[in-house]
């Protein structure tokens, strides 16, 4: 499995504060599939950060493009493989 990072900038506050709930009802279903690791929004009010799961970055798209936020045009997005580290040295 690989990681992507997935930035949803705000486009339209009015369509993000409407449509929040579908968001995070779709979210919810993509945990429990797997297919989200994690997710939130900025504090400063940007947008948020979803990190998926998935087998390629075509899959990734097509779960980025399911998201009401983005269907529904609330957000933008921008999306990143990440290689996530899990053994870190300090």
């Amino acid at each position: 499995m690989k990681y992507f990072a997935v930035f949803l900038s705000m486009k339209d506050e009015e369509l993000s504060r409407v449509h929040r709930p579908e968001h995070l009802e779709f979210l919810a279903r993509q945990r429990e599939a797997g297919s989200v690791l994690m997710n939130g929004r900025f504090a400063d009010g940007a947008g948020g950060l979803i990190i998926y799961r998935t087998e390629d970055t075509e899959s990734a798209v097509a779960l980025v493009k399911q998201d009401p936020y983005i269907s529904l045009g609330a957000r933008d997005y921008e999306i990143h493989e990440w290689d996530m580290e899990t053994n870190y040295e300090f």
